[in-house]
């Protein structure tokens, strides 16, 4: 088990840590019905918090941020010298805490995406965990909620029994999320993105191959050029060409700026 703590990547603090030890401290805050927020980072996930100060204090005040994508594993590896020897995938991630979950019958929520999806996710999770109990499922409204609306859900996964959540909303607007509502929840909420499409069976994962050589992102580019191509094309020269500056002392990363949000965004 792998527990290095926190290390800056371009000033945001992500955890050096393994599948088996982020699946043991979420599933123990969820037996604790403790707070905890979580997130697994890419590139594009780190680049929103190096973009925007006040993104950046959100994620810095992440209990877990996961090294989701292979260049920011490798990035924890040569900045810090490090030999983490995987990253820590959201989708596996995923998996991972529902097989966890089954095993130590901790009840789960799933927020996020649209109604077709979640029923084929959970569908698809009940189909391959045994005894795994999802206490709810709610979908998004795509949109930005008010106060009222998310008391209203905060009632609704509490009032479910679930002791975790995962969240999909997408990249940043999850994590957002699931900074603001941390303490009113009061359980793990893991922003996991993508594997709610993934494990629905609604979007492909890239082949192996491919995303053990870091190259998800061009598998996803080719599927989806619209929607992803400033994403890539814009975010991934920018990661490697700051990471060089970061390993030759050019740039500094402790002690950058950041600002605390004075709003909730509420989206939901």
């Amino acid at each position: 088990m792998i527990d290095l703590g926190k290390k800056s990547v371009l000033g945001i603090e992500v955890n050096a840590i393994d599948y088996e030890a982020a699946v043991a401290r979420v599933i123990d805050s969820a037996k604790r019905q403790q707070p905890m927020s979580v997130t697994a980072l890419a590139v594009h996930g780190v680049m929103t918090g190096v973009q925007d100060k006040t993104h950046r204090y959100r994620l810095n005040r992440f209990d877990l941020v996961c090294p989701d994508g292979q260049p920011v594993r490798w990035a924890l590896n040569s900045l810090h010298g490090l030999s983490l020897p995987d990253r820590v995938y959201g989708p596996e991630l995923t998996l991972r805490l529902c097989a966890a979950a089954s095993k130590e019958d901790v009840s789960i929520f799933l927020f996020g995406a649209t109604e077709e999806m979640l029923k084929q996710f959970a569908d698809n999770l009940t189909e391959k965990f045994d005894g795994l109990r999802i206490a709810g499922i709610r979908a998004s409204r795509f949109r930005q909620i008010s106060p009222e609306e998310r008391d209203d859900l905060v009632d609704e996964i509490r009032s479910s029994g679930a002791q975790m959540c995962f969240v999909g909303l997408g990249c940043p607007r999850q994590e957002i999320f699931a900074y603001e509502m941390r303490d009113r929840l009061g359980m793990p909420l893991i922003a996991v993105g993508a594997a709610f499409a993934f494990h629905a069976g609604m979007l492909d994962q890239a082949p192996r191959w491919m995303q053990d050589r870091g190259l998800e992102w061009f598998y996803r580019l080719t599927k989806e050029p619209g929607r992803l191509w400033r994403r890539y094309v814009l975010l991934n020269p920018a990661y490697l060409s700051l990471l060089a500056m970061q390993k030759l002392g050019l740039r500094r990363e402790s002690g950058l700026e950041e600002s605390k949000p004075t709003d909730d965004l509420l989206f939901g």
